[in-house]
């Protein structure tokens, strides 16, 4: 049975010599021809932790792919560091680079014919990107996830990349000296691997691997591990046996797999981003996956997992008790998962988990039973109301309470923010917004973990709330709403709001007001006037003239 549906285009049409003459300049034999061809693509570059290991992963998932009888070639694509981004004009790429990453890959695959894919990544974009091109192309395709971090310590405080931005505030408080600032922000990251906490990318490693496109553990398997080696290994006897049985990423990635992602999301509290990436992943296969999805998971679902960043652990203490399978068998008996999804070791989720730990709530609190819950029901809560007529998400870990009223505090961007918090502008008992830095407005949407975390290091995390049609990181934590649709700067009633309105958050009722009467915002809606885009050419240009919004998860090939 031939498995290279694809590759033989062009190694066995006669009529294409000068592409085998090519094939056979890159070194491949006769024999070698006959094989199907296998793209490992790589977002490993050196300027990231996330990411400076991937090459070195993806040389040894190559020599798995040959040693089982396959070719495999290895290519490249981008990655973008939100952690270097963050807070600067840079972090407008962050979320760009997800289509950058889906566009190359499905354009390498398609034009070169490879019959299957194998996607090494790290940080948070280069996950939902690499899927999304796999949805596109259909063929037998698995991510390896490069892993995680080791966590930082600095005199004896154990520290993660969210430790620096918070001490950034801490330091605008005049709270921490120069020698422990700079002793924190040299210590938090001490080699190669993505952020510790369930950031972003372990929450898309996590989701990704309950989806069924990952092989088991490889979202808990620490980036510098021989576990992740051990993964790397296996890559090529996975991907041969996906060629053999023709199963592809559309007979995986179902609406139920896709109920399973958003479940362990739900349970790990996960990263907002999450939502974003989700419904674009599913858009990608058919699969109509909206907001009020997540909000239906979330209404049933436990958090279990005491994971920063508003509780103790991190990633690597997920991977000492059994790893993400762990956590998976424990929700598939409780009910919480469906078993029978497909996955890409050609096994059903159920059948992988059998071998998995059982979770000893005697001997390790990471995880906790789902009847002493870290919360009762979902962290991700999706709010409506005048402030968001298409919808908002909204962060609730349950430490902040569920309702907040308070006097607006504007600023057009996360610089003024900053500036505003230097110059003890933000009291307590503010609603800061931060509006314009949508998909359109910024354009690219970033994220406000600079403000989130300012804001926390300045002392007043637990008396303000934050709203923004921007993003959060994965590391964010507080009374934050982001994704908040229409954005402003498609005229949406966050572009009215004024200093000293009242908002009221209600995350309990799933509502968002601006407590300002019809009359008043009809006057000022007939005012306002659209900004000109803040890009005018170049790939946020693209993306500005291009964007959904957050509702439809920022996908960019729509109409």
């Amino acid at each position: 049975m031939s498995l290279n549906k694809y590759s033989r285009t062009i190694t066995q049409d006669p009529t294409l010599p000068a592409s085998q003459a090519m094939l056979y300049g890159i070194g491949l034999t006769e024999e070698d021809l006959k094989k199907a061809q296998v793209g490992i693509v790589s977002t490993g570059f050196d300027g990231n932790t996330c990411n400076m290991h991937l090459n070195k992963l993806a040389e040894e998932v190559k020599t798995s792919v040959w040693d089982n009888d396959l070719v495999g070639l290895i290519f490249h694509t981008i990655g973008v560091s939100d952690g270097i981004a963050n807070g600067t004009e840079g972090m407008r790429y962050s979320l760009v680079s997800r289509e950058v990453i889906a566009d190359s890959i499905e354009t390498v695959c398609g034009a070169q014919h490879y019959d299957g894919l194998i996607a090494v990544v790290g940080c948070d974009k280069n996950m939902p990107g690499s899927l999304i091109a796999m949805g596109r192309l259909n063929r037998p395709a698995i991510m390896i996830y490069g892993g995680t971090i080791a966590g930082g310590n600095w005199k004896g405080q154990e520290l993660n990349i969210v430790s620096a931005f918070e001490a950034l505030g801490e330091k605008l408080a005049n709270k921490i000296s120069d020698d422990d600032y700079k002793g924190i922000i040299q210590h938090a990251c001490p080699g190669a691997g993505a952020c510790g906490g369930m950031y972003t990318a372990n929450t898309m490693a996590s989701a990704i691997e309950a989806l069924g496109m990952a092989l088991p553990f490889s979202s808990s398997n620490p980036a510098l591990s021989p576990e992740k080696s051990k993964e790397c290994s296996a890559a090529g006897k996975a991907i041969y046996n996906l060629l053999k049985l023709d199963l592809k990423p559309r007979d995986i990635m179902t609406r139920k797999a896709f109920e399973n992602a958003l479940t362990i999301v739900m349970a790990l509290g996960g990263s907002t981003n999450a939502v974003l990436h989700l419904i674009a992943m599913a858009k990608t296969v058919g699969i109509s996956i909206t907001q009020d999805d997540f909000q239906r998971i979330s209404d049933k679902t436990p958090v279990i997992g005491d994971l920063k960043p508003s509780g103790k652990y991190l990633m690597g203490d997920v991977h000492r008790i059994g790893g993400v399978p762990a956590v998976m068998k424990y929700l598939l008996q409780k009910g919480y998962l469906h078993g029978d999804c497909m996955t890409v070791t050609g096994k059903t989720v159920e059948e992988n988990l059998r071998e998995a730990s059982t979770l000893n709530f005697d001997k390790q609190d990471v995880i906790v039973p789902v009847e002493k819950p870290v919360k009762a029901t979902g962290h991700i809560q999706i709010l409506y109301g005048n402030l968001a007529t298409d919808g908002s998400v909204a962060k609730i870990s349950g430490k902040e309470g569920t309702r907040f009223k308070g006097p607006a505090r504007v600023f057009d961007g996360e610089f003024q923010l900053i500036d505003g918090i230097r110059e003890g502008k933000v009291k307590a008992g503010d609603v800061v917004v931060i509006r314009y830095v949508g998909p359109k407005g910024a354009p690219g949407m970033p994220e406000m973990l600079k403000p989130t975390s300012a804001i926390i290091g300045a002392g007043l995390g637990k008396s303000v709330a934050l709203i923004t049609d921007g993003r959060f990181s994965g590391g964010t934590h507080g009374f934050v709403v982001g994704h908040i649709t229409p954005e402003a700067h498609a005229g949406g009633t966050l572009a009215l709001v004024q200093n000293d309105d009242l908002i009221e958050i209600d995350a309990a009722q799933h509502r968002i007001e601006l407590l300002v009467d019809d009359a008043t915002l009809e006057q000022r809606r007939k005012n306002w006037k659209q900004p000109p885009l803040k890009a005018t050419s170049g790939v946020l240009y693209k993306y500005a003239k291009h964007v959904k919004s957050a509702a439809d998860g920022c996908v960019t090939d729509e109409d």
